[in-house]
């Protein structure tokens, strides 16, 4: 990957822009990747972390890794070290969502159009193309997202449930999906409710049962801390994991710990682009991408966190799409390909930066 190359030739800089110069090291010591390994590693046993891991941490807060990556880690680290593993996990993961972002597109726009939406989503957002370039479990929580809800507006309940179960144990707001359709199926029986017969709710049963394979996962990964950490409900007390503030727009305390600036213009534009594409989704009346949409950005205005925009990655391949007639245009090309030199900066000095200390590699080979 190109992304890699500075760091993979050991440059001291990069158009002025110092980076470290110790190899794959910088990328795969990316944030989270490491604890990741950690999860990989001791499958959540307190004790085998405190005996084999230094990582200054109370052992509750690895319950806020769930487990799909890491044991997808796990499985390929039997045929490499396991920090190459994570990024051969991450780079398919990528692959998947950048299919099935493809095949979502599609439903829109002919196959050509698509494919240009598909390369726009592949670097943009700057942040999208850091978690896709290192040791991240974003890019399979986006895959799983991305494959539910096209197969779930294709009304294939069954792939649609199996992959948001996927998503759920890959990251906690994976519940979100289970939400957002729950409110589509309750507007769609609203919608039927004057045309009901014999069969329907036999039918509508059916319908709805494989949804509920979502919750089912979270359930049973509180079910695998209450054997690991013996606490059912260890994940809500991780520590400050969960970045979720009442009332919202906390983000804009810079003394909150994850903020920590004042420098935040850039949030309100967050909040600006993906609220006017659920809007435009709402216009269209596309009931499935803009209730995701709407419920994802619904819970984005309680995040209080410097770093947003990953937050919000679940919901830009829907924001992309609300704003698809505008990003294959001519006049956006000419955008992007000013961009490209900006972006691939942005990304070196994130990732040459956003590392963690690791003193001893040995225990996470």
């Amino acid at each position: 990957m190109l992304v890699w190359l500075p760091f993979l030739l050991r440059l001291e800089n990069f158009l002025g822009i110092p980076l470290r110069n110790n190899g794959l090291q910088t990328v795969v010591s990316n944030y989270d990747g490491p604890l990741y390994i950690v999860v990989a590693k001791t499958l959540y046993s307190p004790s085998t972390i405190k005996e084999n891991f230094s990582f200054p941490l109370p052992i509750e807060y690895y319950s806020a890794h769930f487990p799909l990556f890491p044991l997808l880690i796990r499985l390929v680290s039997n045929f490499m070290y396991a920090p190459y593993a994570m990024l051969l996990i991450t780079i398919i993961s990528a692959f998947l969502a950048h299919y099935f972002f493809f095949k979502l597109a599609h439903l829109y726009l002919d196959e050509k159009k698509s494919l240009i939406l598909t390369t726009i989503f592949s670097i943009f957002p700057a942040r999208w193309l850091i978690v896709r370039s290192v040791g991240s479990p974003e890019p399979l929580f986006v895959a799983f997202i991305l494959a539910s809800v096209y197969y779930f507006k294709n009304k294939k309940y069954l792939l649609s449930g199996i992959f948001g179960a996927g998503s759920q144990l890959t990251k906690s707001p994976g519940i979100l999906l289970f939400v957002a359709f729950l409110i589509v199926w309750g507007i769609e029986l609203l919608q039927k409710l004057s045309t009901v017969n014999q069969n329907f709710k036999y039918k509508l049963s059916l319908k709805v049962l494989p949804i509920f394979l979502i919750p089912g996962a979270l359930l049973s990964v509180f079910y695998l801390y209450k054997v690991t950490f013996g606490d059912f409900a260890v994940y809500f007390k991780s520590g400050d994991n969960i970045h979720l503030f009442f009332p919202p727009f906390q983000i804009f305390n810079y003394a909150s710990p994850w903020v920590g600036t004042f420098w935040l213009e850039e949030i309100i534009f967050i909040y600006a682009f993906c609220l006017l594409g659920v809007i435009y989704l709402i216009k269209e009346r596309d009931l499935v991408l803009g209730t995701f949409a709407a419920v994802f950005l619904s819970s984005l205005i309680f995040v209080s966190h410097r770093d947003l925009i990953r937050y919000a990655l679940p919901v830009v391949p829907f924001i992309l799409i609300s704003f698809r007639k505008f990003l294959i245009s001519k006049e956006f090309r000419i955008v992007l390909l000013f961009l490209i030199v900006p972006i691939y900066l942005f990304s070196l000095g994130f990732i040459s930066q956003n590392v963690m200390p690791i003193p001893n590699w040995s225990p996470l080979l």
